[in-house]
């Protein structure tokens, strides 16, 4: 889980999370949507300070259990590019959340607690 590592990791809090968090692959991804799973797709950089206070909203909502059946794909801006154009995302902190193969809702250089909140349950709805 190299793509949050920026000193506030939401990949280094695993034993106290409810949702599960993955590097972005495609089949896993393809497998979640087949799946009618609640995902979201965090495109983020390691230099971003935005992205930064993102990962700690995130860090605190992982410890809820409303949030366990959320499977967390993590796509790094500067590695994955191509990833980053498939999201037609044209910049880190990129919050998409998806109910399946679904598009809910997306945020793009949001840090408020109440409108990540908001996003990931977008993707938590029937």
């Amino acid at each position: 889980m190299i793509v949050i590592a920026l000193g506030v990791s939401v990949s280094g809090v695993t034993s106290t999370t409810a949702f599960e968090q993955k590097k972005f692959d495609p089949a896993a991804f393809a497998a979640a949507q087949g799946g009618n799973k609640a995902i979201l797709v965090d495109i983020s950089a390691a230099w971003c300070p935005t992205c930064k206070a993102q990962h700690k909203v995130l860090e605190s909502l992982a410890k809820r259990p409303d949030y366990a059946e959320l499977v967390v794909f993590e796509v790094d801006f500067d590695a994955q590019k191509e990833v980053v154009k498939s999201f037609n995302a044209h910049q880190q902190s990129t919050l998409i959340a998806f109910k399946g193969a679904h598009e809910t809702h997306r945020l793009i250089g949001e840090t408020g607690v109440a409108s990540i909140e908001e996003l990931l349950n977008t993707a938590l709805k029937p």
